[in-house]
C-alpha cells in the first residue's frame, strides 16, 4: 500500500492537472448514452469520493474495476455500481427501481437525485473515469480491494474482511 501511494504521489506532479484547470473543457465530457460505462464510473467517483483527495478518487474507482474482474460480482461497471435488490416502481410496474439503502454503493439507492450539481467536481470525476478506464492510470492503487467505507463509519461487514489500508477518507478491504 505504501509503495503504491508513494508512486502515486511521485506521478501526481506529472498528472493531467492542466486539463482540470482548462476552462475550454465542456462540463459534460460524455453522456450516459454515448459512453454508459464511463458515465457510471464518473457518477460513482462524483458521489462516493467528490470531497476526497485525488488518490482517494482513484482508489474508489479501482475498487469498482476490481469487482468487475472478480467472479463474485457483475461483469460491467454499471452492473457493479447498480448492484442491489430492486422492486417494481410505484409509477410503472414494468420498471424496476432499487430498494432504498440496500445497494452496494449507497448513493445509487438513497432516494436523492443522482444529477451532479458541482460542475467542477463532475468534470474532474469524468476525467478520472477516463484516465483510469482508458489509460489505466493508477489501476491497482487499492491493492485488490473490493470494498471500502468512509473513515467515519464502522459497518459490520468489515470485520470479515482483510484490511488493506487507508487512502484519503476511505478504508479499503478485500476478501480473505
Amino acid at each position: 500500500m505504501i509503495k503504491n501511494l508513494l508512486a502515486f504521489i511521485a506521478v501526481l506532479t506529472t498528472a493531467t492537472v492542466s486539463t482540470y484547470a482548462n476552462p475550454t473543457h465542456s462540463k459534460e465530457l460524455y453522456s450516459q448514452a454515448s459512453m454508459p460505462e464511463m458515465y457510471c464510473m464518473a457518477l460513482n467517483i462524483y458521489h462516493e469520493a467528490r470531497g476526497d483527495n485525488l488518490a482517494g478518487k482513484y482508489a474508489v474507482s479501482d475498487v469498482v474495476l476490481n469487482r468487475v474482474k472478480s467472479t463474485r460480482y457483475p461483469n460491467t461497471i454499471c452492473e457493479v455500481i447498480k448492484q442491489g435488490p430492486t422492486k417494481p416502481s410505484w409509477k410503472d410496474d414494468s420498471k424496476l427501481i432499487p430498494i432504498r439503502n440496500k445497494c452496494q454503493f449507497s448513493w445509487w439507492c438513497d432516494g436523492k437525485s443522482d444529477e451532479p450539481k458541482d460542475a467542477d467536481a463532475w468534470l474532474e470525476a469524468q476525467e478520472i473515469a477516463y484516465l483510469i478506464m482508458q489509460l489505466e492510470n493508477f489501476v491497482g492503487i487499492s491493492e485488490g480491494s473490493t470494498h471500502y467505507h468512509a473513515t467515519y463509519v464502522n459497518p459490520d461487514w468489515n470485520k470479515k474482511m482483510q484490511h488493506v489500508g487507508r487512502i484519503g477518507s476511505h478504508l479499503f478491504f478485500r476478501q480473505p
